[in-house]
């Protein structure tokens, strides 16, 4: 059996495609990972998507998604897709257990926040420590918040954050910062914004919620422990494409290449959310570029058809 269309990945993009898809009657398999939802899995709040006046959780937004997705005809399959052939049609999906074939595929997968990987980093996500500044910004108002990083994401989230913090402290483990001069002039010439050089973050503390965290001085290699609110990840993205290289063109970061936002090199093939996208990275324009790439599928199955 050929798929009219699989969708890989679960998050806002992947199941914005598969509401839309299973809406025009193309009944989408939509192949979702063990590690479903993406990184609103991830994320307490969910304040800034239209429609939710009071916030929503935003593991309840991926499941009332994926429910509408169901509504209209889409199934789920919870399962790792380990590689695809995109260069043979119907296109070839394989997952630990099972071969697929499809018309088309809307590529979904995402990217994954860099973590520092201590311990006690993912048992407070959510209570106090964010990996998306733009996102969570709000939940910090008139309280003190640091940004572990040093690169341009660093520099944005934490001008960012000061709309906000009463307070941001820069933790970066150099004695300098990677990022480019610009920012590094507007983040110097922020109030609200200190730096602390030569520090790593050894680990977050608090009673349910984040309230302190131990920086350990890497010349001296001694700790302090610095009360705090609130800890903002800001060490990078790594989009989720591996599995795609050599089948599609990826960018020196592993972003997927794009041409008019969501179609590839590939009739047939589409990419939506944030394994594409090098910036926005907001649930919001996950859901659009997933839209995007569910009407091009309409486009492409109905010039199959004719």
């Amino acid at each position: 059996m050929t798929e009219n269309v699989i969708i890989i990945g679960s998050g806002p993009a992947g199941l914005s495609a598969a509401i839309y898809t299973a809406r025009e009657g193309f009944s989408p398999l939509v192949i979702g990972g063990f590690e479903a939802g993406g990184q609103l899995e991830l994320t307490s709040v969910v304040e800034n998507m239209p429609g939710f006046p009071e916030g929503v959780n935003g593991p309840d937004l991926i499941t009332l998604m994926r429910k509408q997705a169901e509504r209209f005809g889409a199934r789920f399959i919870d399962q790792n897709v380990t590689s695809v052939n995109f260069k043979i049609k119907p296109f070839k999906v394989y997952s630990e257990n099972n071969s697929y074939d499809a018309t088309c595929v809307i590529v979904a997968t995402g990217a994954s926040t860099k973590w520092l990987g201590i311990d006690s980093e993912r048992k407070f996500v959510g209570k106090g420590v964010s990996s998306c500044a733009t996102c969570d910004a709000p939940l910090f108002k008139n309280k003190n918040v640091i940004v572990v990083g040093g690169g341009d994401t660093a520099l944005e989230d934490a001008i960012f954050l000061t709309r906000f913090a009463k307070s941001v402290t820069v933790v970066h483990r150099r004695g300098e910062l990677r990022a480019s001069k610009i920012m590094q002039d507007h983040a110097f010439a922020n109030p609200k914004i200190t730096f602390t050089f030569n520090t790593t973050l050894k680990e977050i503390k608090g009673n349910g919620t984040v309230n302190s965290v131990v920086l350990t001085d890497t010349t001296s290699n001694k700790d302090r422990e610095m009360a705090i609110d609130g800890v903002f990840i800001a060490i990078g993205h790594e989009p989720n494409s591996s599995v795609f290289r050599g089948q599609l063109t990826v960018d020196d970061q592993g972003y997927i290449v794009t041409k008019d936002e969501v179609k590839t090199e590939i009739d047939g093939i589409y990419v939506a959310g944030d394994v594409a996208d090098r910036v926005y990275k907001q649930a919001g324009t996950a859901s659009g570029s997933g839209i995007k790439a569910a009407l091009e599928v309409r486009s492409y199955l109905s010039r199959l058809q004719k």
